[in-house]
This record gives C-alpha cells, structure tokens and sequence, in this order.
C-alpha cells in the first residue's frame, strides 16, 4: 500500500495545467554507502491525475493498492534538498499498481459506469 500525502499543480509542455498526487510508500531502514550508518527513508513518486483540487486535497491520507519501484532512466541533475550539492542520478521511483486494480483503457476508449455500478468499455 502507498498513501497519498500531497498534490501538485502541474503545467504541460502545451500550456495546460493539471494536478498530481504525491505518493508515499512504507518506512524502510536502508544503510548509507558513505558513512555505513543506518537511517529511515521512505519512497516517494508522483502521479498524474484528472482530478480537481479539491478532489485531490480531500483524498490526502487516501491508502492506494500497490508499491513504488525504483527504475532506471536517462541521467539527470539533482540537488539535494538543504544543500547546495548536486548529483546526477540515474533512477526515478514510479507507482506501480496492484493487477487486480488496473484497469486498461484501449487508445481513443471511454469508460462509462454501467447501471450495475461496474466500468464498462463505450
């Protein structure tokens, strides 16, 4: 399980703005490869959404069926927060799903509520 512990206001390259749900997912106890001493953390990521703001500010402690996975990625910069330091990393966390809540929508697909309260494909 994850849990939702923030939004964001985004804006994509075309202008358009929409929100983001920022996701947390368990404590872990990892070891630092510098110092050898250990410290708590837990994985965060962001998600695309539809939802208005006020949607999102009332689904904040909202648990979510699944997990964040590191993946790898394209190098990039990254400054530590509270420090001037900057290191390039190559990974990024992404939310992954439970399968039995997926739910795949075929390209150009709309999915309507059907009279039983179930998702059907239109």
């Amino acid at each position: 399980m994850v849990k939702v512990i923030g939004y964001h206001l985004r804006q994509s390259n075309d202008g358009k703005e929409f929100f983001t749900l920022t996701l947390q997912g368990g404590v872990e106890i990892v070891q630092s490869s510098s110092t050898g001493n250990y410290y708590v953390t837990a994985k965060k990521a962001s998600l695309t959404c539809s939802f208005d703001e006020q949607t999102c500010k009332s689904l904040i402690g909202q648990d979510l069926p699944g997990k964040i996975e590191k993946t790898q990625c394209e190098p990039y910069d990254y400054q530590i927060p509270n420090s001037n330091e900057v290191i390039q990393l190559s990974h990024k966390f992404v939310y992954t799903p439970d399968e039995s809540t997926k739910i795949i929508i075929p390209f150009g697909g709309e999915l309507k509520p059907s009279l039983n309260g179930s998702l059907a494909h239109m």
